[in-house]
């Protein structure tokens, strides 16, 4: 594999869907590459497919961090984290994978291992120790990762009517900066965090036509997550060089493209609606490219 350029800073949605399984849509996942780092944000379903996509080494990956507990950000951590130790087909995790969240991430990575104990305690026989030990942070507001120029700074979201902690962060590097909204309903402390980013990835739903959900579950959903409208709002504000959606909770018969003409009502600028695997270039300019396809400027 290539080494990986001091200056690289690109960002790579694996999955950008919600709860629905759908085949088109993983579950909600970022890859951050930036410097010789690596991180994970979020793993939902089919994370490490995606990643095994992408010709990217397990061992590679430098940790992981965690926007909340919802089953769907943290149902692909078990593949990450114990196919990343086995290896194949790339090399096999022989340092201890380090994972940052909220309060009950320690919880967690505590009990996880006790889940898998004899698949841990059989493999072990076979494959470094150290690569399976899980080292957890739990954070606070402010910044969590600081090292070799590389800042990633948590900061709270609101989640609406969920009883959870939630956060989003901010990643900076050389004079560039990324902002992942997590989930959350329209926040004034995600827009003051976003100031002078380069790319703003914030999710997003809408609903049309005749839902499945009851009136009361989508004015629940309603209550723990951005429409398109308040994300124009909040995208006018940051007026970031990039908007891109992410986590597309749709319901009905609203489609991807359902949530152009609401944004536009309050944002002009450029807007891109996330898929997966779509890599997002920052350098002097930002840059997007599908997978398998060159890299080109977003409209």
């Amino acid at each position: 594999m290539a080494t990986p350029s001091r200056d690289l800073f690109r960002v790579t949605l694996l999955g950008t869907g919600a709860p629905p399984p759908r085949l088109d849509r993983f579950g909600p996942s970022t890859l951050i590459e930036v410097g010789n780092e690596k991180f994970i944000v979020d793993a939902g379903r089919g994370a490490m497919q995606r990643i095994y996509q992408l010709a990217i080494p397990f061992s590679d990956i430098t940790g992981l961090f965690l926007t909340h507990h919802h089953s769907d950000h943290v149902v692909g951590f078990p593949d990450l984290w114990l196919t990343g130790w086995i290896g194949r087909p790339w090399g096999k995790r022989n340092q201890p994978l380090n994972v940052w969240g909220p309060e009950g991430t320690q919880q967690m990575m505590d009990h996880l291992p006790q889940a898998f104990a004899v698949d841990i305690r059989v493999r072990s026989r076979n494959y470094p120790p150290d690569g399976v030990r899980l080292l957890a942070h739990e954070i606070k507001e402010g910044v969590v990762l600081d090292r070799d120029g590389i800042r990633v700074s948590a900061f709270e979201v609101d989640h609406g009517g969920e009883d959870l902690p939630a956060y989003g962060y901010r990643i900076d590097y050389q004079d560039r900066a990324a902002v992942l909204s997590g989930d959350t309903t329209f926040n004034e402390n995600l827009i003051r965090h976003s100031q002078g980013v380069d790319v703003l990835v914030h999710e997003v739903t809408a609903a049309a036509g005749s839902a499945v959900e009851s009136p009361e579950q989508l004015k629940r959903i309603g209550r723990n997550h951005t429409t398109p409208h308040q994300a124009g709002e909040i995208f006018s504000r940051v007026n970031p060089k990039l908007a891109v959606y992410n986590h597309l909770l749709l319901f009905g018969g609203a489609t991807a493209e359902d949530l152009i003409p609401a944004t536009r009502e309050k944002y002009s600028g450029p807007l891109v609606v996330g898929e997966d695997l779509l890599q997002i270039q920052i350098g002097e300019s930002v840059e997007t490219r599908r997978f398998g396809q060159e890299i080109g400027n977003p409209t």
